[in-house]
């Protein structure tokens, strides 16, 4: 701001002895308020100055420091745009008025235009050959330049990080530069900066409410938050100021085809047809891969789709790829974590509840947990049900048939000449269906075992009993029993 910084002092030479009075009146009043700005320019008092600037160029307007001291107050009060105006005017009226140079210069560069903003300083350096202001401003013109060059190559490489770093590093520049503040704010909300994004375009608005490209800003952000209706809004309204809004009318289109199929996937939900819903929502999904929120959704709900049709594997995936996108998504942490409950994966859902639970410790999430930390102890315990080849809901009856056979198929007797590793594996699965029928036939030990709890507490110590005896017990006989071939691969058993 160094070309603002000061207003111009020097008096304009006199004109000559023959001079009107009128016209000598005027013009030592119009030296007058050129004087009285100069004092409140002094004192940072830019609007009293602006004031006394313009009654000097009313009274004189041919005055090129008159245009030129009103330019450095308009920039000290951010007004670039009007600043230039007068920068312009006043070397219009005198070409070789450096100062005026300066200012047309640096007003160019403020709003972005770094190219008039070189020409400027070159015009000044032809004047002033060794000028350092215009040298420097000179190599700052070249700066914004290369970081337009470089943003634009990096957009279309969708490296929105560094745009905006670049737009950071211009904007130090030119900092009313409203199409460089714009760029910035649509790589912010690409990068889901929703808050930023819809702050720099708020700001622009407040100046510019007609501005477009803003209007488009701010309905990106609603529609990359999922405001696709609100967004919409914005979107026809920038439109309306430029209709041939490229951006504006493809996110216009695209919005607007996201709710429709989003809807009729709901719909189609509602009324039980999940096949019809699956397609909805997988079509919707290919409509726009930057809407990450409103993908994740989609994700979410077609694995919701899948749980129903009980392709649990990817409804898992659908919830996995919905918490990719957004990994806040409480609902996508519990719908998978009921999948992972319903294919027994219970670490995996224990985990998926501890993060829900960090997140909202509700009651409800606190019980999810619970259930899931139980399933889990229980599925790192032997599973009776399976060693003796029942359902958990099979009847006393059926435990009793189903003890029977496997009793009879590992008893160590009946593998007597198998190898001694068979002898072995036999052994063990024999002692495991006898482990089996005593927790499972016993209505107590059974309701402990099948609600998690430790056995142990009950007073069973799995260790010390005995199969022999439990197999004597259930087929009954005072005396020994064996098992005898009737035939190759025939055994009966027989009691002594």
């Amino acid at each position: 701001m160094a070309a603002a910084a000061e207003c111009d002092v020097i008096m304009a030479a006199p004109e000559g002895a023959g001079l009107l009075g009128g016209e000598e009146e005027t013009r030592r009043e119009a030296e007058s308020f050129k004087e009285q700005g100069n004092a409140y320019y002094a004192k940072k008092d830019y609007n009293e100055a602006y004031n006394y600037y313009t009654k000097a160029i009313d009274a004189c307007p041919n005055n090129a420091s008159y245009y030129g001291n009103r330019a450095a107050t308009l920039m000290m009060l951010g007004k670039f745009r009007e600043a230039l105006g007068d920068a312009q005017q006043s070397v219009r009226l005198d070409d070789t008025f450096v100062r005026g140079h300066l200012r047309e210069g640096k007003c160019h560069l403020s709003l972005g235009n770094a190219m008039a903003a070189s020409r400027c300083f070159q015009r000044v350096l032809e004047l002033d050959r060794t000028n350092p202001q215009a040298q420097q401003e000179l190599k700052n013109a070249s700066a914004v330049l290369e970081y337009e060059r470089i943003a634009e190559i990096d957009f279309e490489k969708r490296d929105f990080r560094k745009v905006v770093f670049c737009m950071d590093r211009a904007l130090e520049f030119a900092p009313a530069c409203h199409r460089f503040k714009i760029l910035k704010a649509e790589c912010l909300a690409l990068l889901g900066r929703y808050p930023e994004a819809q702050s720099v375009a708020s700001d622009i608005l407040r100046m510019d409410s007609t501005n477009a490209d803003a209007l488009y800003v701010r309905g990106l952000c609603l529609y990359y938050e999922d405001c696709i209706e609100k967004a919409v809004q914005f979107f026809v309204q920038a439109l309306r100021m430029a209709p041939d809004h490229e951006k504006a009318c493809l996110a216009c289109r695209n919005a607007k085809a996201l709710k429709a199929k989003k809807e009729d996937g709901n719909k189609a939900f509602k009324e039980g047809n999940y096949k019809l819903a699956y397609e909805l929502y997988t079509e919707a999904l290919g409509i726009d891969p930057n809407n990450i929120k409103t993908n994740a959704k989609l994700y979410c709900n077609r694995g919701t789709v899948n749980s129903k049709l009980r392709k649990l594997e990817e409804a898992i995936d659908d919830c996995t790829n919905a918490i990719k996108l957004d990994d806040t998504y409480i609902k996508a942490y519990l719908r998978r974590a009921q999948c992972y409950m319903d294919t027994e994966q219970y670490e995996d859902a224990v985990r998926d509840y501890e993060k829900v639970y960090q997140t909202e410790k509700t009651k409800e999430h606190k019980q999810f947990l619970k259930n899931a930390q139980v399933e889990l102890k229980k599925s790192k315990r032997k599973d009776y049900y399976k060693i003796l080849g029942v359902d958990k809901n099979a009847s006393e009856d059926e435990i009793k048939k189903a003890y029977r056979k496997r009793a009879l198929m590992h008893h160590p007797d009946r593998h007597s000449g198998a190898s001694a590793e068979i002898q072995k594996e036999e052994e063990k699965k024999f002692k495991e269906v006898g482990e089996a029928f005593t927790i499972l036939s016993d209505p107590k030990k059974k309701a402990r075992y099948d609600s998690g709890q430790d056995l142990e507490e009950d007073g069973v110590n799995m260790a010390d009993f005995d199969a022999n005896n439990i197999f004597k017990a259930f087929f009954g006989g005072p005396g020994g029993f064996s098992f005898e071939a009737s035939g190759p691969g025939n055994f009966f058993f027989q009691f002594g």
